[in-house]
């Protein structure tokens, strides 16, 4: 892997780990189109995905110090208490099924064709969600995250967890999760990605793991590459989705998923 790889790839992830188009399909089609083999640059995945992780952790910052102080205080009134509450659940489903079916998972869809057919399916759906959110549920103006249910949360979980199929963004999956039960999409997308910090990390951790001992190592400046790209252009990629989702919908991104995903699958 040259340093020019990791700084695509690098770019990649940082843009597409938080915008609802895949982290995992886009790299999978870097990795496939710069001719790189893709099983062996699972460290460098975890790599860019621990840059992406903290650019979480900055953007949300006042969230993250937020939580941490009310995880000291155990008070059950705070607000903050609450939302520890319901990323601990919502994280459940994820945890089991990356356990215990991640990697049949990886091994069955991690590849080009798959990865393309669940991107039209993920679209198709990002515009059934958006149809349900406007139909039956008239564009909600639900903005505060603590009004979430324990329900509503424990969906978006499941819907966490069907993203660890290669080719489902995390991001996009959860978000429509929450339009299908009618929360508005900045609130879904800043629950999105607050649960996306220990889900992030626990996935970075697994692979890591894993890829101990593994003859096929990449050298130490693409890695640290990999990661400042992907930590600067997810810090990009999240203030522009937060932003753009305040008065945009979902449509643009389900049209560029199916168109992507018919180019590569024909």
């Amino acid at each position: 892997m040259s340093w020019l790889d990791s700084v695509i790839l690098g770019v990649l992830q940082g843009i597409t780990e938080f915008l609802p188009i895949s982290s995992s399909g886009h790299l999978i089609f870097g990795e496939h189109f710069l001719g790189l083999n893709v099983e062996s640059l699972k460290s460098f995945d975890v790599v860019v995905h621990m840059g992406t992780l903290l650019a979480i952790l900055v953007y949300f910052w006042q969230d993250v110090k937020g939580m941490i102080l009310a995880l000291f205080k155990v008070k059950t009134d705070d607000p903050y208490f609450r939302l520890i509450g319901f990323i601990v659940i919502a994280t459940i489903p994820a945890v089991i099924v990356g356990l215990y079916g991640e990697e049949f998972l990886d091994n069955k869809f991690r590849n080009v064709d798959s990865v393309a057919l669940w991107m039209i399916i993920l679209g198709v759906i990002f515009l059934f969600g958006e149809f349900i959110y406007k139909k039956v549920h008239g564009s909600a103006k639900n903005k505060e995250i603590l009004s979430l249910s324990w329900r509503k949360v424990i969906i978006i979980g499941f819907a966490q967890a069907i993203a660890i199929i290669p080719g489902v963004s995390r991001s996009g999956s959860t978000i429509v999760a929450g339009l299908f039960q009618g929360v508005n999409r900045s609130t879904a997308a800043r629950f999105s990605f607050l649960l996306g910090i220990p889900a992030i990390a626990g996935a970075g951790l697994l692979t890591g793991l894993k890829s101990i001992g593994d003859p096929s190592g990449i050298a130490f400046l693409p890695l640290v590459i990999g990661f400042a790209t992907s930590f600067a252009f997810g810090l990009l990629s999240v203030h522009f989705l937060m932003r753009f989702l305040k008065t945009h919908t979902l449509r643009v991104f389900a049209v560029y998923l199916v168109i992507l995903g018919l180019i590569v699958y024909i």
